[in-house]
């Protein structure tokens, strides 16, 4: 089948900033007194809305996780409209698909104005043809309403679509929502499970362009 989309997730796939987010989770956990287990990283990556706001509830033992995700957000705005650090081979694998003409989506938890704010600062709003964020959506990731969502907006069956994930909800959602779902393992490295259904799994986004898109010339 010919791939005619390609749908990014944002926080660890194209930007280096899940380690600020972690950076940050873990301020407002000392500032809260708890100590988040090992395995909170894997709970909240990927997530937004309510699903998020129990995964915190669930760590920091609060009844309204809301509060603490509106903290962390507002301090990684904060810290990220200085610089908005790249990771490897983003910038080229979205322009060798926007030069092959594919569609191209963002489709991230984060809020609407953080997704665009980071693709302008980093110089390659240009490439996307639509941007979705959790915030539109009833069911986050690992629910596959945004990568449904992100389909719908660039005109593609999702059959036809590439979905780029560091997140194993991630890779959860897109597999749910019929894409080729694709990992590139940032913070955490893919379970047993994830290396079962996952469609590909690359060391970085500059891997999967040399392997894939490069050989396909």
């Amino acid at each position: 089948m010919e791939m005619k989309g390609a749908i990014f997730d944002m926080d660890g796939l194209l930007f280096d900033t899940e380690n600020i987010y972690q950076e940050t989770w873990n301020e407002l956990a000392a500032e809260n007194g708890v100590t988040l287990g090992a395995d909170f990283v894997g709970d909240i990556c990927g997530t937004s809305g309510a699903h998020m706001c129990r995964v915190i509830e669930k760590h920091y033992g609060v009844a309204d996780g809301s509060i603490i995700m509106e903290e962390c957000m507002k301090r990684v705005r904060q810290k990220l409209k200085v610089y908005v650090p790249k990771k490897p081979g983003a910038e080229w694998i979205v322009k060798a698909f926007h030069d092959k003409g594919m569609r191209l989506a963002v489709a991230s938890s984060s809020y609407p104005e953080q997704i665009e704010s980071n693709l302008k600062l980093a110089g390659m709003r240009e490439y996307f043809d639509a941007v979705v964020s959790g915030k539109e959506v009833e069911h986050g990731k690992p629910a596959p309403d945004i990568f449904l969502l992100a389909a719908e907006r660039i005109g593609c069956t999702p059959e036809t679509c590439y979905v780029f994930e560091d997140s194993e909800n991630g890779i959860h959602a897109g597999k749910v929502a019929g894409c080729t779902a694709i990992m590139i393992p940032d913070v955490l490295a893919p379970s047993e499970e994830i290396k079962e259904i996952a469609d590909g799994i690359y060391e970085s986004l500059e891997a999967f362009t040399v392997e894939v898109l490069e050989k396909a010339e």
